[in-house]
């Protein structure tokens, strides 16, 4: 093990900082819930908190004969993409599942967060073979810079069919009224069994007309969400989901008869919107930690497997860097998605391991191997660095603590609100605000931003700079469960001695 990785190792397990204070994990998780409402798209409820959004997207889908309101934007534009929205309400409903007591007081409030988007994936899957993928037309939109209150651009209505097939987004949406289903069964059975009859019915569909949505819409979904790692990681996702959501034995054979075919084991060390490689092998490896399925047994190596390349001076062959400051990131913009996601499964499968009495091994020369409590030591380590110990003591979410982003790149937050401005104010009109070098006038509480994108731990806090300042549901989807367990268990002396 060279002196660098001890050191980085070091670097990453070291606790909150003295100067930066004990962090208030459950504010953070009540403001990580909050954003959904900043996100939400169509008729607002009286009980909306964020008094500065209104309605908007009301007559979404009447184009096409079909009610399509409500659901999430994705980030800080007025488009709804099923397919990360879809992804952002499977990381919502995993995280209750599995820390579900640690949420708390704000345990409701997540629920609803939760079914504003299954709600919407509803409406989007009530048609036969049919599954409503996207509204609004991305590139016409990416080109004003205007409230969703006032959007006049095309509300364009995509859908994949049989013949125009897409896999990868049907399938993610049957994983993710799949795993609301699970969220659902004890608070509302009628609507969880809703779901789950659902969502064998859309996986049905994207098994059967097997078919990238790229290529089906390619046009309409890319650059923004083209799927490029291929829709066989979706099947297998969503089956994974509906096994653990119905207990079927069909979906059990279905992985089983797969796992090859569909490619478990390839892109094990990405999770994402896109790829759900990762997901899949920590999600099933359950099964096997938890004495349920031996045969399994394969996923639960893949899983260790990427564990141990997450961890830096324990294997020999790292697939992640981390920056002088501690923060994990991959090259590309956007980099809290690979944060947030990456730590949600170390510590997930962390919490698997402790059940069942095991370590992750991670071979070499040394036989070295890591207890669950150092992995939960590194999630930790990600989730303080977002909330503020980093090198620029800034947290890396809109309303906590005393130094955060002014300047993101959202709409909505940018532009003064309704209730400021009653005016509309139009396409272009809407420039001067995306140009002015004021703060934000609406704060987004709770937004996580994209964040520092390279080694040196650097953040501009610029709206132009968008692959840093823009936040995403799929940002905030997967911190939600990360938050909740740290909220319950924030001091690593009383964590287990696994």
């Amino acid at each position: 093990m060279g002196l660098s990785s001890v050191l980085l190792l070091a670097l990453l397990l070291l606790p909150a900082v003295a100067s930066a204070g004990h962090h208030d994990y459950g504010d953070a998780l009540h403001k990580s819930i909050l954003f959904f409402e900043g996100q939400r798209s169509g008729r607002l409820p009286p009980d909306q908190r964020l008094r500065w959004r209104r309605d908007s997207g009301l007559h979404d889908g009447a184009a096409a004969g079909v009610d399509l309101t409500g659901g999430y934007y994705d980030a800080g534009d007025n488009v709804k993409f099923g397919f990360p929205m879809a992804f952002t309400a499977t990381l919502m409903s995993w995280g209750l599942i599995d820390f579900g007591r640690s949420f708390g007081p704000h345990k409701e409030e997540a629920r609803k967060a939760v079914r504003w988007a299954t709600d919407y994936f509803m409406k989007a899957t009530a048609k036969r073979n049919t599954v409503y993928v996207q509204v609004g037309d991305a590139s016409k939109d990416h080109s004003c810079w205007e409230r969703p209150e006032d959007m006049d651009t095309p509300r364009t209505v995509y859908k994949v069919d049989p013949s125009h097939p897409g896999s990868d987004v049907a399938a993610e949406t049957a994983a993710a009224l799949a795993a609301g289903s699970i969220v659902f069964r004890d608070a509302d059975p009628v609507y969880s069994q809703r779901l789950l009859d659902r969502a064998m019915a859309v996986f049905k569909f994207a098994d059967r007309y097997r078919g990238a949505y790229s290529s089906s819409l390619h046009a309409a979904v890319c650059p923004c969400y083209c799927d490029f790692d291929g829709y066989q990681d979706e099947l297998l996702w969503a089956a994974a989901w509906l096994h653990k959501a119905s207990r079927r034995r069909e979906y059990r054979q279905y992985i089983k008869r797969n796992e090859v075919v569909l490619g478990a084991s390839d892109s094990i060390n990405e999770f994402g919107w896109d790829n759900k490689h990762a997901g899949i092998n920590v999600l099933i490896s359950k099964e096997v930690l938890m004495g349920k399925d031996e045969y399994f047994q394969s996923f639960r190596a893949n899983a260790n497997n990427f564990m141990c390349t997450l961890l830096p001076g324990i294997s020999d062959h790292p697939q992640i860097q981390y920056s002088p400051g501690g923060l994990l990131f991959k090259v590309g913009g956007s980099n809290m998605q690979h944060v947030t996601s990456l730590s949600f499964l170390i510590l997930a499968y962390s919490n698997y391991l402790s059940h069942a009495g095991a370590h992750v091994s991670c071979g070499g020369g040394g036989g070295r191997s890591a207890p669950p409590t150092k992995l939960r030591q590194v999630a930790k380590r990600q989730v303080d660095y977002i909330l503020g110990d980093n090198p620029l003591r800034m947290s890396y979410m809109v309303g906590y603590g005393p130094r955060f982003p002014r300047r993101i790149h959202h709409r909505g937050s940018s532009i003064p609100s309704v209730a400021a401005h009653p005016a509309r104010i139009g396409c272009k009109a809407g420039a001067a605000y995306y140009a002015s070098a004021a703060p934000n006038p609406n704060l987004l509480v709770g937004a996580v931003v994209g964040g520092p994108s390279d080694a040196t731990d650097a953040f501009p806090d610029a709206r132009a700079v968008f692959q840093q300042s823009e936040p995403t549901t799929y940002i905030n989807a997967p911190l939600m469960g990360l938050l909740a367990y740290f909220s319950a268990h924030p001091n690593p002396a009383e964590w287990a001695d696994d």
